[in-house]
């Protein structure tokens, strides 16, 4: 016992505390440290509840990560398909994505 608490009850305790610290994390990184290094010139922002990151510039390409809503990500000033690079093989549906003010895209 530690404080009066079972060592199971502690153990427990923690991995709930690190798993809801981990989801959390998740959608944080995937908004800016996951698209790769420093900041960049053209940031923008999740105008969707959740926006799909494909692999290609196209609707049926393979969803390799998500973002939430008001989240900020780097970009790419390029475009096609309607689709915005966001990083190698990294591509979001450019309809819901707003520039952040002063960003040059």
């Amino acid at each position: 016992m530690i404080l009066g608490v079972p060592k199971k009850v502690l153990v427990v305790a923690a991995i709930v505390v690190a798993a809801g610290w981990m989801y959390l994390q998740g959608g944080r990184q995937e908004s800016g440290a996951a698209e790769g290094g420093p900041p960049s010139a053209c940031r923008m922002t999740v105008d969707a509840d959740v926006l799909n990151v494909r692999s290609a510039s196209n609707a049926g390409a393979e969803i390799v990560g998500k973002l939430k809503q008001d989240a900020e990500t780097n970009a790419e000033p390029l475009v096609e398909n309607g689709f915005r690079k966001l990083a190698e093989n990294r591509w979001a549906a450019e309809e819901f994505l707003v520039p952040v003010a002063q960003a040059r895209c």
